[in-house]
């Protein structure tokens, strides 16, 4: 599930792994793993949900809403 999802917000913003990646802080290969199915660390996942402005909840799979509650 957090492997689409991710795909799908990049795709939303026309970008690619490699410019997700400089702005989370991955290499290209780290963010690259990420789409194919390896889970994220805690630090990554915060940075990842904060990019998008989406919740972690959602990034995981855990809710359908997408946002973040405050």
């Amino acid at each position: 599930m957090f492997a689409q999802r991710i795909r799908i917000l990049r795709g939303e913003r026309h970008l690619t792994q490699a410019e997700v990646a400089r702005e989370v802080q991955l290499s290209p290969r780290g963010y690259q793993d990420l789409e194919l199915g390896r889970l994220p660390k805690y630090e990554t996942l915060l940075r990842l949900a904060d990019f998008y402005g989406v919740s972690v909840d959602w990034l995981m799979g855990r809710t359908q809403r997408r946002e973040v509650w405050r």
